[in-house]
């Protein structure tokens, strides 16, 4: 600098080789320190697809804890240079987990947090370049508004993660619709024919882009999107159809390809089912298969999410039957989970 500075031509003295080197070591450093191995991202990787596996069967709390832990390490990674193909598989890794942490979130009834962390899983999956993975992001963030009260942002969300996805065989190509399905079904006051025709579509469509799948992603609950999944949102958007005949047949097979250490998807399945039993004027029927549902919960596994069903079938219940015998025990069981569980509410 003091050479430029004053215009001076000199040689390549000792001096002026030394702040060369210097400056050319400081970049080797900055590279050195900057790696991350390849083994200790294969480690990482394996961790975030084993994480997808126990979403199913995995109380929510003890998991985010455990996605977190890995969700730092990553992030710590990220705050060096990378080379190129190392930092690529890193923002895929923050994209994964910070939407299997959103997922989280939202069955712990902090909505507000699963945005901030879908949020968060876009940005991440917008430096790889993914198509699929970012419209995977945005289907899984459209739940948010799916199972909180607000069916028309979760048909936009879904048709932006549709068209996202494009031709391209992945997980969203065919969750999207089937998110597109279950808010025309939320909105079309079952019976609409409009609507019951665009949510009957929008299941085909997803059917068709099941079958052109990966058998990797069919056989992933939490990256991909597996048949049993399929079959779960297609039964849960016929019921808000008003179609429960159809409707409990397909969850009923929905039922079947699930293994008996998976709890959250088959408890969501059986609330379903209840429903379909009451379209059908059976209260008795609806409250056993409720209160069994209930009843298999364990400790940790009732998220807000899960107990807004159980009281939903409740409210169903008070309007067709308010003074069946069994609507007592089943509202005192409802309020012994509460005292039980206090915190799910308020995670």
């Amino acid at each position: 600098m003091r050479i430029l500075a004053g215009g001076t031509v000199v040689g390549l003295d000792g001096q002026v080789l030394g702040a060369v080197e210097n400056i050319r070591r400081r970049m080797d450093e900055t590279l050195v320190s900057g790696t991350v191995s390849p083994a200790m991202l294969d480690q990482w990787e394996e961790s975030t697809v084993g994480f997808g596996r126990q979403y199913m069967n995995t109380p929510p709390l003890r998991l985010l804890c455990d996605v977190l832990l890995e969700f730092s390490a990553v992030r710590k990674a990220m705050e060096h240079r990378q080379p190129v193909d190392l930092q690529e598989r890193l923002c895929r890794m923050a994209a994964q987990l910070a939407g299997l942490s959103g997922m989280i979130m939202i069955n712990l009834g902090d909505q507000r947090m699963a945005r901030s962390f879908f949020r968060t899983g876009r940005i991440a999956a917008d430096d790889t370049g993914d198509r699929a993975l970012r419209a995977w992001v945005i289907a899984r963030e459209a739940l948010v508004p799916l199972y909180y009260g607000d069916p028309r942002e979760a048909l936009n969300l879904a048709r932006k993660s549709r068209d996202l996805a494009g031709q391209t065989p992945c997980a969203a190509q065919a969750m999207a619709p089937v998110v597109e399905a279950r808010a025309l079904a939320m909105m079309s006051n079952t019976g609409k024919k409009d609507v019951v025709d665009q949510a009957k579509r929008a299941l085909a469509r997803a059917r068709a882009a099941f079958s052109q799948m990966g058998a990797a992603e069919q056989e992933d609950a939490a990256f991909g999107y597996t048949e049993r999944q399929l079959y779960f949102h297609q039964g849960d958007a016929l019921v808000k159809l008003g179609q429960p005949m159809e409707a409990d047949l397909i969850l009923e097979q929905a039922l079947t390809k699930y293994g008996p250490s998976d709890w959250l998807d088959p408890t969501f399945i059986k609330f379903d089912r209840a429903k379909c039993k009451l379209l059908e004027g059976d209260v008795g029927e609806a409250l056993t298969i409720a209160k069994a549902a209930l009843a298999s919960l364990g400790e940790g596994c009732k998220p807000d999410i899960l107990m807004q069903r159980a009281h939903e079938v409740a409210r169903d219940v008070e309007v067709k039957d308010p003074n069946n015998p069994e609507l007592k025990l089943y509202l005192e069981m409802l309020r012994a989970v509460a005292v039980a569980d206090p915190i799910e509410g308020e995670v």
